[in-house]
């Protein structure tokens, strides 16, 4: 891989914008509730399988809709060559670059507190969240940013293994019952070492214990129903390594040929390493506690990806289908935030312009299919909007 270049500012790559519109709009699309369309008409093999991929997976395992936070982060890596060779190039230092960096990361953890507190009594103090997560790791991404990319490797090793270690040597104790903390009784146990990720009984959930009973709370905090945890920022910072690879890749003079070839071995090369982790019992490919297998299976997956929309958008030029993606990928943030404010606003005020049953006319099985695909839609021309007239959100 090429040595890092700041000198020339790069263009822009459509196919990063695409992706990161794809990854957005699947984020969005939780609106459109197919799994009750789903059970509307069980013998449906396709609405099931769709409805499936709407949903995370309950611990083990991944769904396409578990890919949504994983391939943000991801792009977060790949971008960063392409903002930092852009400033470099308009006369900016180092020092300034990394004051915006960790300025940049404030931000983005306090929008992600700020979002979920929404409708709450008091702010709710909780770091598990897209935003939060990517900000707690951004400042350390950055400067490895600056570095070489035999650096950027070492990190991205040094964090997997010496997370994996943290996990594996911490233990709840001599009967501990997992049932006191949100795990239902019939919750299947991992084995070996793989048990030390399992859910609300491992080393993130019992760091939680402590830090988020820093913050005033309305009742002390014991765990996170879905066994999300703060300390995912460590791996997170992994996946986003692992983007900072590709977009190192990206941003290089390198023939197309040799930027896919990378891609792909690359993607190969994490899907099997991690699928081998589970497979062995060392390490189980976990989304909600971000195990270092799920680092590897999820990031090969993302070079996958990231492949597929360079050589179709950037390479063979083909660009104009993806325009639909590249309006909310240009726009993420605003995306991201119109997503978790609006939607109940535009719901409500569907129901009273056009009517409380606008949404039954086609019957109840189809109701909340179509109110959220109606979201989708208003959310989507709000961005086109934007789009049109380039306005755009950064920060």
């Amino acid at each position: 891989m090429p040595n890092q270049d700041h000198k020339s500012a790069p263009a822009r790559l459509a196919s990063i914008d695409a992706y990161r519109g794809l990854v957005m709009f699947l984020m969005m699309a939780e609106v459109v509730r197919l799994r009750s369309l789903a059970e509307a008409f069980p013998s449906s093999k396709i609405l099931a399988i769709l409805a499936h991929h709407q949903d995370h997976v309950e611990w083990l395992g991944c769904t396409l809709h578990d890919m949504i936070q994983p391939s943000f982060s991801f792009l977060v890596g790949v971008s960063l060559p392409f903002s930092i060779a852009s400033r470099l190039a308009r006369g900016q230092s180092k020092s300034l670059l990394a004051a915006h960096a960790f300025w940049r990361a404030f931000i983005l953890v306090a929008l992600g507190v700020f979002l979920r507190s929404v409708g709450q009594s008091q702010t709710n103090y909780t770091f598990e969240d897209t935003l939060s997560q990517i900000g707690l790791g951004y400042g350390f991404l950055f400067l490895l940013g600056l570095r070489r990319v035999r650096d950027q490797i070492i990190a991205l090793v040094v964090i997997l293994l010496g997370y994996w270690a943290a996990f594996v040597f911490y233990s709840p104790g001599a009967g501990f019952d997992p049932t006191q903390f949100g795990v239902p009784s019939d919750w299947p146990p991992l084995q070996s070492l793989s048990s030390h990720f399992d859910k609300n009984s491992n080393l993130a959930w019992a760091f939680d214990r402590w830090f988020l009973n820093l913050f005033p709370r309305k009742t002390p905090f014991e765990f996170n129903g879905g066994g999300y945890a703060t300390l995912s920022f460590i791996p997170t910072l992994a996946t986003m390594i692992l983007g900072l690879l590709a977009g190192e890749t990206l941003k290089s003079d390198s023939p197309n040929w040799k930027k896919m070839n990378f891609f792909l071995t690359a993607g190969f090369a994490s899907l099997a390493l991690g699928w081998a982790l589970e497979a062995l019992g060392i390490c189980p490919v976990v989304k909600r506690i971000w195990t270092p297998a799920w680092v590897l299976y999820s990031g090969g997956i993302c070079f996958f990806f990231l492949a597929a929309f360079y050589s179709i958008i950037d390479v063979l030029r083909l660009k104009r289908w993806a325009f639909p993606l590249i309006v909310i990928g240009m726009n993420s943030i605003a995306a991201y935030c119109l997503s978790h404010l609006i939607e109940g606003f535009i719901v409500s005020s569907l129901k009273t312009h056009l009517g409380p049953e606008i949404f039954q006319h086609f019957g109840a099985p189809y109701a909340p299919f179509l109110q959220g695909a109606s979201v989708l839609l208003i959310l989507w021309l709000i961005l086109l909007w934007m789009y049109r007239r380039k306005i755009f959100l950064r920060i």
